[in-house]
């Protein structure tokens, strides 16, 4: 004979059901712990249990049921113990209020209002749930996450941020598609044409460099001429226009365009095609497919420079690296920057410290200086462990910082030695010599500036090409920038 029974049944269930499992009001405990193992094993699996788990309340609990129907809220349990818990706390809190409500209300009555009052709690509460589904679109361990948490959760100033940061993402799906090839875990999937040896193709003429020098643009200074040119005049006659006499002979000598100026010049190298040179037939080489779909490393850049709506694209990108990472089971990292000192670094997991970190991130300003060589120094000492030797660095600014050759030595050897590959997400105008240094790609997002926290529909960009330095400056890049030449 066991003395512990019916109790004994209660290792089986979890501890936070012990307390509506042994004080009922409807039925006994004797038949509502057996009944209850039921009840958590099918809402577990996504269905309601049989008519015969009645929990010793058989009137009471089928107006009950009626609504579990209604609400669906066997499929939004299915998977998740935390769900189910909640779902059978509720339920046997509600059935014990029926008997309080008699013999004011029949047994008939007072059970339809017990199962309106649950399904009025449980409307508001799968509303949260869905609205944490539609943000996180499977970020977050939501089977461990309860529902006595989704009130406060979902009024904080950082889920407020995040769902405005999540409509921008609507507006950037290439951003998603570079964060999903990240990694080199994997062969990217390729038809059998990209595959097998191409035939021989018809090559085109060799193409050569061509300089053209711009005489008289600002440049290389190359000495002194006369010119009547204000702008490049030598101080020596600009302090002659102070003087009494002598700004007299210096009218004169602008007039006839005989100041003493500097002479420059600007020299513009493009590649050109030769027409003097017969085209050749060439094959098409065997490529092996690219690697992609492994761990990720953010580098985000967190200084004052990116504050508006570079901090909006640059916590969007944020988002969906977790999202990612979350949905193909993929490890992610972040390397958050600012100026000296100003590094946050924290390893996303998939569960409720990740999204609390997530969270933080999107309630959190940007502000202050930058410093890229501490996080870069980070993101290849992590690469340097066994788990983040196929990972890619992500690396999001608007690229206002420079990189020490130290650094940049040190990204060449996991390179080397990992095939370590930096892509670059600029959020502003124009390429600079530090984001050309470090990057091997370099993805613009040329509309950013409709990304601010007060959108106002589509804004003018004055800039037709992120290459400006290398268009209108090419002798100024160095010999690792020149890579990233435009054709």
């Amino acid at each position: 004979m066991n003395l512990n029974a019916p109790f004994d049944q209660l290792d089986t269930l979890p501890r936070a059901l012990w307390w509506g499992a042994i004080t009922t009001a409807c039925g006994t405990a004797a038949q509502r712990l057996p009944a209850l193992q039921t009840w958590a094993m099918a809402l577990n699996d996504g269905q309601l249990p049989s008519p015969d788990a009645d929990l010793g309340a058989g009137i009471e609990l089928q107006a009950m049921r009626r609504s579990l129907q209604a609400l669906e809220l066997a499929r939004l349990a299915q998977g998740s113990p935390a769900m189910v818990e909640q779902v059978l706390r509720t339920m046997l809190w509600h059935l014990d209020r029926i008997p309080d409500m008699q013999p004011a209300l029949s047994l008939e009555q007072a059970a339809s209002a017990a199962a309106q009052a649950f399904h009025a709690e449980w409307v508001q509460t799968q509303g949260g749930w869905e609205e944490v589904q539609a943000l996180l679109q499977g970020l977050g361990d939501l089977a461990r996450m309860s529902a006595d948490e989704l009130p406060g959760l979902l009024k904080s100033r950082e889920w407020k941020e995040a769902e405005r940061i999540s409509l921008a993402l609507q507006r950037l799906p290439e951003l998603a598609e570079l964060i999903t090839r990240l990694g080199r875990s994997e062969h990217a999937p390729t038809s059998l044409a990209s595959t097998s040896p191409q035939p021989q193709v018809q090559g085109r003429a060799p193409a050569r460099w061509v300089s053209t020098t711009l005489p008289d643009a600002p440049g290389e200074v190359k000495g002194i001429r006369l010119s009547g040119r204000l702008e490049r005049m030598l101080g020596s006659e600009a302090a002659q226009m102070r003087h009494p006499v002598l700004r007299k002979l210096w009218r004169a000598r602008q007039a006839e365009g005989r100041l003493l100026a500097y002479d420059s010049q600007a020299v513009l190298s493009d590649l050109r095609g030769d027409p003097l040179a017969k085209a050749h037939a060439a094959s098409a080489p065997f490529l092996a497919p690219p690697l992609q779909r492994g761990p990720i490393i953010l580098c985000l850049d967190t200084s004052g420079s990116m504050r508006g709506a570079p901090e909006h694209i640059a916590k969007a990108v944020a988002l969906q690296a977790f999202r990612t990472a979350h949905r193909e089971q993929r490890a992610c990292h972040l390397v958050a920057f600012g100026g000296p000192g100003e590094l946050l670094e924290h390893t996303m997991g998939l569960d409720l410290a990740g999204l609390g970190s997530l969270l933080a991130l999107m309630g959190q300003a940007f502000d202050g200086g930058t410093d890229v060589q501490a996080p870069l120094e980070r993101a290849i000492e992590r690469v340097h462990q066994a788990a983040w030797a196929s990972a890619d660095l992500l690396l999001v600014s608007d690229g206002e910082f420079g990189c020490t050759p130290a650094t940049l030595q040190q990204l060449d050897d996991a390179r080397a030695r990992f095939g370590l590959r930096v892509q670059g997400v600029l959020v502003g105008d124009r390429e600079t010599m530090g984001l050309m240094e470090v990057c091997d790609a370099i993805h613009w997002v040329r509309n950013w500036r409709d990304h601010g926290p007060v959108p106002e529909g589509k804004r003018f960009s004055p800039v037709h090409s992120k290459s400006l330095t290398a268009l209108f400056f090419p002798n100024a890049l160095s010999e690792r920038a020149a890579r990233h030449r435009p054709p």
